[in-house]
């Protein structure tokens, strides 16, 4: 005993001296290493018996259990019988003797290490396991202990690890379910008892004064008053050992239902049980008592009875969220719903003593978040199958939804609430969409609570009516700048903008069911705000300076700052609603959006006639942003009506266009002023957008005569004009462009005037790039280094106009593109020969060959042939091997995205049909494999990878009659189709480079690879052929299997077991009599009996779902195998 006792000691200094804060790093490895070696021995365990119950140091205590955890996981199958059963019984009697004196997370190790010999032993050697526990549940001392024990069972048994076999997992969920009824039955007895012992004491509170008004709904959603009154008896107080106790059976049911299967053992006692702990969180009595006794004690006990209510809501969610209910459990599902929302109206009940909000704000917020959830779930699971429940009142569940939604305490779950609205929206559309003959009838029902839902979401939006919650909202933090919200797209977003656009997204969905009742709401308070705006022209003053805005008071300046913000969110409001007046419904609803629009010019002509952008005023800070955002969103506003113009133009270009070319002159009055350097940046692009929308979608003829469109040509083509900033300047050259190259609607070929347009564009082009085409004659001199930034911004401002130019009109007709390229050819020319003096230069040769990129996909039919090739050649000539080093592995990333941008290119060239390009695959091949692949193959970084995977992938998919060249004759006359194989070394170095691939660690190369090589498979037969079959095919599966065994990308299982079965299914003799047998033959750390059963195991399926299966049953097993047979290491350590 005494070498224990000494080795107790040593151990316990170990440890203290392992977690001192003096100990250094290098000593505690140290320490650490003995440790291991020490828990490694044979005998450890009976020293950790030792330690355990003599010790009272947690570290001891826990590296104590980690001992045996770790014999007990890893080494269980070499420890002697004798030696097992010795263990199941002494941890046990631990247990039970300590208890109630060991701190909680050693008490919950022990019983999880207790459970795991369950895990392996139950019920062939270790029969009491469950019994034990049952009976420990069941006797009132030891019924915590019991319910802890219960909860990790559920935790281990029911979704074990993979260090079991599948035969185990099996065996040990049938085993649990089995159990199921039985501990349901226990739990609920539990629960039901402790409540019965508290309410019979629970004092019953003087009626109330309201309980009246709350009658007919609930009878309505309980369907009897019994069940009413059993809901609305008191909430009984608890002693803290009945609430523990409580907590841990509430736990241990949300565990087990998330596993086992709707079923009549969830009985509707159960149910009710559970129900009656969900009004621990709605009830607000158990905080004010707390707060009244003032104790610290109670206030803790609140929080407890409210975790009550959380852990309850847990429960109903988990059984919420099985979509796959049996026809017996509807009822019970019914009875769910109507109690939860008995638990709803309570929530939401108001009095005189509180608002909604008030008793929202006093509950738990965690309860709060279960209780959406459970919303959630509901309408988007279970709405479908209860609405159509005659007795299941589902008006009067949006009417309290609505109530929850609105008076919510935090922004996050006023946002989770109207997904859930969102949710409901999209089930009504997809239900009228579904079965149109009843669409009258469904949104009679449901017409009210969307317009009363409309109203309310727009109010939340303005500052008028809701300003003191608008204003704790962020606009300001953000990644990315905010640039004009309208080009954002999915950037990140503020606070507000979020806000905003989920507001919106709820307003746009309301007006697709209700279109008149959506615009009739939003059109007046549009109106409205629009007034105050237009009326501001009174209050300017000319003062010396220029204008000001004579409007000074305080009050009435937060009161314009309220109306600007409003304005502008209704102004994006109009605008997200215009696609809901184009196609089908443009005669329908013609004068509603003609009023918008007609609206929407006069807004914009007039801020940019009385210049509000330049204004001043008395809080420079708050109002300039404000008309600047007014003014930019009713640009925005007017470009999402674009498509509605073009309509309207096709419509009326043949009567009498009056009232649409006044339209287009007007707004064209109103964009040109803003089309300058001096204008702000976020208005100045709000205004470019809507000039490219002018020139792209709606393309009137008459664009080009326009006197104001003419000023902005000059304005562009004059070199002595202050050069907008880069991004204005592409989106202007682009509608210029677009005003000339693009076909004009409604018009025959006859009528486009081609040969005029084609003289202007070559002048626009012409001016545009005068400067760059002078370049040619001196950039291939050696320059300075100030003269070399100035080429450089040249270049970059050119190529990024003529890039964007290319690429707005690549899917264009035919003519348009033969204009481009004939304006274009002399700078295409300029930049092949400038491109050699920069190839060292990466962030040049990057915007380069950016440019050619697009040039190839949009206009490589008008460059031709042989100018074509001459491109290629340059470049095949100018990425040498050393080249393509350099820039790969000396530039960082720009010079990588120059090689994959060149990649790009090859990717259009091999793709072409024809025979045209078909001479450069030997080429493109050989680049690929000899002098790309080698530079990135052993590298771990992805670059260039995904890109080199692809041109491959494109050179196989688009040009396979250069490897097979089986023709129609040759099968016939020789009655098997044996293909001729060409180029078989590069076929075989592509190959192997896949094969490659799927051996590196980087997930979405392996994915994108798999994918490519099924796509061959479905496409071309690729496993089918004899070259794949008789060489590669066993090869690839070995691969695939050994990572599924390995869990490198385990997040592509399903994948990786399809492609598994659809290479093994072109020869499943070969798989199952020499593949197999062979795999298992050369997997080491199992021994041949263990091979055996695991060949036996694989059973010789042909369909797709058991082969998988079989596959993830061999690798699980394999895996479980080697860790059983991981030996115990030789030699003894002591402390």
């Amino acid at each position: 005993m005494a070498s224990e006792e000494a080795s107790l000691r040593a151990l316990e200094s170990l440890m203290t001296e392992f977690f001192h804060n003096c100990t250094t790093n290098e000593r505690k490895r140290e320490i650490e290493e003995l440790l291991n070696n020490f828990a490694q021995q044979i005998g450890a365990w009976r020293f950790c018996l030792y330690f355990l119950s003599s010790t009272r140091n947690d570290y001891v205590m826990m590296y104590s259990l980690t001992v045996f955890e770790n014999l007990i996981n890893k080494m269980w199958l070499g420890v002697p019988s004798q030696d097992k059963m010795e263990i199941r019984s002494c941890l046990p009697k631990l247990l039970l003797a300590h208890h109630k004196t060991l701190p909680y997370f050693i008490r919950n190790k022990l019983c999880k290490v207790i459970v795991d010999i369950g895990r392996q032993d139950w019920p062939m050697f270790y029969h009491d396991f469950f019994t034990n526990i049952l009976q420990l549940i069941q006797s009132p001392v030891t019924t915590p202990l019991g319910l802890i024990m219960l909860k990790t069972t559920s935790e281990e048994l029911a979704c074990p690890r993979e260090d079991l076999s599948v035969a185990r997992k099996e065996e040990l969920r049938k085993l649990l379910l089995d159990q199921v009824q039985t501990v349901l039955g226990l739990l609920t007895g539990i629960l039901e008892s402790i409540w019965d012992k508290h309410s019979a004491t629970a004092a019953t509170p003087p009626p109330s004064p309201t309980s009246g008004e709350s009658g007919d709904l609930l009878s309505s959603l309980l369907q009897s008053p019994s069940a009413a009154k059993l809901l609305n008896q008191p909430i009984p107080i608890l002693d803290t050992e009945s609430e523990y106790i409580c907590s841990l059976a509430l736990e241990c049911l949300a565990h087990l239902f998330s596993w086992i299967p709707l079923s009549t053992s969830i009985t509707p006692s159960l149910l009710t049980t559970i129900f009656h702990f969900a009004r621990f969180g709605c009830d607000t009595r158990v905080r004010k008592m707390s707060s009244v006794n003032g104790s610290s004690q109670n206030s803790v006990l609140g929080q407890e009875r409210g975790r009550l209510g959380v852990l309850a809501m847990s429960c109903i969610n988990e059984l919420m969220s099985k979509n796959c209910v049996p026809m017996e459990f509807e009822e019970y599902l019914l009875r769910m719903f109507q109690q939860t929302f008995y638990l709803l109206q309570k929530i939401t009940k108001e009095n005189n003593a509180h608002t909604v909000k008030s008793r929202l704000e006093e509950l738990d917020e965690s309860y709060i978040e279960k209780f959406t959830d459970f919303l959630r779930l509901f309408v988007s699971v279970h709405l479908r199958r209860i609405e159509s429940y005659s007795q299941f009142p589902v008006v009067e569940f949006l009417a309290l939804l609505f109530k929850y939604t609105f008076h919510q305490p935090t922004h996050e779950g006023y946002f989770s609430c109207l997904d859930i609205w969102t949710l409901f929206l999209d089930y009504l559309t997809s239900k009228i969409k579904s079965r149109l003959a009843d669409k009258e009838a469904v949104l009679n029902r449901y017409e009210d609570a969307l317009v009363l839902l409309l109203t309310e979401v727009l109010n939340r939006i303005q500052f008028r009516y809701n300003q003191a919650q608008l204003e704790e909202l962020d606009d300001e933090t953000l990644d990315d700048d905010v640039r004009s919200r309208v080009e954002q797209g999915q950037l990140q977003q503020t606070e507000w903008q979020r806000y905003l656009r989920q507001s919106l997204e709820v307003v746009a969905k309301v007006m697709e069911l209700l279109p008149t009742h959506a615009f009739s709401t939003l059109f007046p308070v549009l109106q409205d705000n629009l007034e105050v705006y237009l009326g501001l022209q009174q209050f300017v003053v000319t003062s010396g300076t220029g204008h000001r805005l004579n409007i000074t008071a305080e009050n009435d300046c937060r009161r314009l700052h309220c109306s600007l913000r409003d304005l502008s969110s209704l102004l994006q409001a109009v605008g997200r609603l215009a696609e809901y007046f184009t196609g089908d419904v443009f005669a329908a609803r013609f004068n509603d959006a003609l009023t918008v629009v007609e609206r929407l010019v006069k807004v914009t002509l007039y801020g940019s006639q009385i210049k509000l952008y330049n204004i001043e005023t008395a809080v420079p800070s708050v109002l300039k942003p404000d008309l600047i955002d007014v003014h930019a969103q009713s640009l925005a506003a007017l470009q999402a009506y674009a498509h509605w113009l073009a309509q309207f133009y096709s419509e009326v270009h043949r009567q009498n266009p009056e009232q649409f070319i006044s339209l287009v002159s007007t707004t064209l009055e109103a964009i040109t002023p803003l089309i300058s350097s001096k204008v702000q940046e976020k208005l100045l692009l709000s205004a470019c957008h809507l000039l490219v929308s002018l020139a792209t979608t709606v393309r009137p003829v008459f664009l080009i005569s326009i006197p104001a469109v003419q000023k902005v040509f000059n304005r562009i083509t004059d070199t002595s004009a202050q050069q907008l900033p880069d991004k204005a300047q592409v989106l202007v050259c682009r509608a210029l462009s677009n005003v000339l190259l693009l076909p004009w609607p409604n018009l025959p070929e006859s009528e486009q005037q081609w040969a005029v347009r084609s003289t202007n564009h070559a002048s626009l082009i012409s001016a545009l790039t005068r400067e760059y085409r002078q370049l040619k004659t001196n950039a291939i001199l050696p320059q300075r280094k100030v003269q070399l930034e100035d080429t450089k911004v040249i270049i970059h401002q050119t190529l990024s106009v003529l890039e964007d130019i290319v690429g707005s009109i690549s899917g264009e007709s035919t003519k348009s593109r033969q204009i481009c390229y004939q304006s274009l050819q002399e700078s295409v020319q300029v930049s092949l020969a400038l491109f050699p003096a920069f190839i060292h230069q990466s962030d040049v040769t990057d915007e380069m060959l950016s440019f050619f990129l697009t040039l190839f996909q949009g206009l490589r039919v008008q460059m031709g042939v042989p100018f074509t090739e001459q491109i290629i050649q340059t470049f095949l000539n100018m990425f040498t091997r050393e080249q393509l080093a350099e820039s790969i592995l000396h530039e960082g990333s720009t010079g990588c995205r120059v090689v994959e941008k060149f990649l790009k290119i090859l990717q259009v060239v091999v793709q072409e049909p024809g025979q045209v390009f078909k001479p450069f695959l030997p080429s493109v091949i050989s680049l690929c494999m000899e002098q790309v692949y080698p530079i990135i193959a052993e590298r771990s970084s992805p670059d260039v990878k995904a890109e080199l995977f692809e041109l491959l992938f494109r050179v196989l998919h688009h040009n396979w009659r250069y490897f097979f060249k089986s023709s129609v004759l040759a099968s016939v006359q020789r009655g098997v189709a044996e293909e001729q194989m060409e180029n078989e070394a590069q076929f075989s170095a592509i190959m192997q480079a896949f094969g490659q691939s799927f051996l590196q660690p980087d997930i979405h190369l392996f994915k994108q690879n798999l994918f490519y090589l099924e796509t061959l498979n479905t496409k071309q037969k690729l496993y089918h052929k004899k070259i794949f079959r008789t060489t590669m095919l066993f090869q690839f599966v070995n691969v695939l299997l050994q990572v599924l065994v390995h869990k490198s990308h385990d997040l592509l299982q399903e994948e990786i077991g399809i492609a598994t079965y659809n290479m093994a299914s072109v020869d499943f003799d070969g798989f199952y009599s020499a593949f197999l047998p062979e795999f298992l033959a050369s997997c080491d750390g199992v021994d041949s009996n263990q091979k055996n059963v695991l060949g036996r195991n694989f059973k010789m399926d042909r369909d797709l779902p058991s082969f998988t299966q079989n596959v993830h049953r061999l690798v699980n097993d394999l895996r479980y195998y080697r860790l059983c047979n991981d030996s115990l290491p030789p030699g003894t350590v002591k402390l």
